[in-house]
């Protein structure tokens, strides 16, 4: 599988990203001829992706989700499989532009990387700074990725727990919900993708602990990775110290689990 490694700057152009046509010349006639950009790849690293303009960011939107790119009046299809990881610079504010709430959607997880701790640290150290430079061995091509895709998609998920994440999706927002902390400091909840990602996430943490059908306990343990960035808080949240990971907590805390029925 191929990788690109997009370098987000104030300066960067949406045609940086997913190429664009430019003029060249070919037995003595000038055309115009597309250039792809680093998008068409199986996995693309879009670092520190907030110093980015919105204008920018928004090159990606298509891409995420309808895995193609439009450039003047063509479409095309981006490799398969396609993934987008992408970090964001969480200290310095200045120079740095917030990803707008489509584009945010579009990511299945946002996970949070603390400060290493101490014993972690020490092996930073040990594992870059010697002599010895590790080496990467391939485990899976691009068919067996494709494959495993499909494999999640058939795990089964109880009707019962299928109706549990509905009920998470809706106590997320504000006007749906019995939560105080969301009708408090929640302005809106978390979107359709949000149900479709703790439904696939769930499949995905069943087969890694090694069973073949989605649980209640599924389901909680991706919930804050899978809608922290989809449920959006007021400013009275910050002001009162209460993140995001709070609030979820307490709509998991207080949805009802409805047991399996004939």
């Amino acid at each position: 599988m191929s990788f690109a490694r997009i370098q987000f700057t104030p300066d960067l152009m949406p045609a940086d990203i997913v190429g664009t046509n430019v003029i060249v010349e070919d037995e003595g006639r000038r055309e115009f001829r597309y250039q792809a950009g680093p998008i068409f790849a199986n996995l693309v690293l879009a670092d520190e992706i907030n110093r980015a303009t919105p204008k920018t960011q928004s090159a990606l939107l298509e891409a995420m989700q309808e895995r193609t790119v439009t450039v003047g009046t063509q479409t095309r299809p981006l490799p398969s499989p396609f993934f987008v990881m992408a970090t964001q610079n969480p200290i310095e504010l200045e120079g740095t532009y917030p990803l707008p709430e489509a584009q945010l959607d579009r990511f299945f997880f946002k996970v949070l990387v603390p400060f290493p701790s101490e014993p972690d640290l020490l092996e930073i150290a040990r594992r870059t700074t010697g002599e010895s430079a590790p080496r990467l061995k391939p485990v899976a091509d691009a068919a067996e990725m494709l494959a495993a895709q499909r494999v999640v998609r058939e795990v089964p998920i109880a009707e019962h727990v299928l109706r549990y994440a509905a009920r998470v999706i809706s106590a997320s927002h504000p006007d749906r919900t019995a939560v105080e902390s969301v009708k408090r400091y929640v302005r809106w909840g978390a979107s359709p993708r949000g149900m479709q990602t703790l439904v696939l996430a769930g499949k995905v943490r069943a087969l890694l602990e090694g069973r073949f059908n989605v649980a209640f306990d599924d389901v909680n343990a991706v919930a804050p990775a899978a809608l922290r960035h989809r449920v959006f808080l007021q400013f009275e949240a910050e002001a009162d110290g209460i993140t995001t990971d709070r609030v979820i907590s307490d709509i998991l805390e207080q949805t009802v689990k409805e047991p399996a029925r004939d």
